[in-house]
């Protein structure tokens, strides 16, 4: 199975997930006509409900949550520099009313890595990179192996259409 077949997989079995795994937190959000993710960098959800042509990272808008909603013991697990973190992105049809993590309309994920220095508390966006910054209270993973220019492309198109989105993440601590 190559990467891209991987990274599009279903999530099997998160139905809704995350209220009783403390090592998951999950975002809902909608799509926007402005998303077109090309950010070689980066990827982005945001609770304001607008996007201009320029946020190119953004791919998710309306998040009914941010970093600072997470859970304690998610945050503190994340700020292991050994912890993988696991974004699942995923959108349902556009039109519908939400996104079945069980059963998504489209999928993709990025794995990243967990660093010390993530404060997790922004109150408006969580951002994923490919690089090692953390300089700020929005950053949910670093060394992602990708960013919203490597998503599936049906994907973005889903979201450019207006469609619900979620982002799972899911974090593995170290022993």
């Amino acid at each position: 199975m190559s990467d891209a077949d991987a990274r599009s997989e279903p999530v099997a079995g998160d139905a809704d997930a995350g209220a009783d795994d403390p090592y998951v937190e999950v975002v809902r959000a909608v799509g926007h006509e402005h998303v077109t993710a090309e950010h070689a960098s980066t990827f982005e959800f945001t609770t304001d409900d607008w996007l201009t042509p320029a946020g190119d990272c953004i791919v998710g808008v309306e998040a009914d949550r941010t970093p600072r909603d997470f859970s304690a013991e998610f945050r503190e697990a994340c700020r292991d520099a050994d912890a993988t973190i696991t974004a699942t992105v995923a959108a349902g049809e556009p039109g519908a009313e939400a996104v079945d993590l069980a059963d998504p309309a489209h999928v993709d994920r990025i794995v990243g890595r967990g660093d010390p220095g993530l404060a997790l508390l922004d109150e408006r966006s969580m951002v994923g990179r490919t690089s090692d910054y953390t300089d700020d209270e929005r950053t949910v993973l670093v060394h992602g192996d990708g960013a919203a220019a490597d998503l599936d492309r049906d994907l973005v198109a889903a979201l450019a259409d207006g469609a619900p989105a979620a982002l799972r993440l899911a974090v593995e601590p170290t022993e």
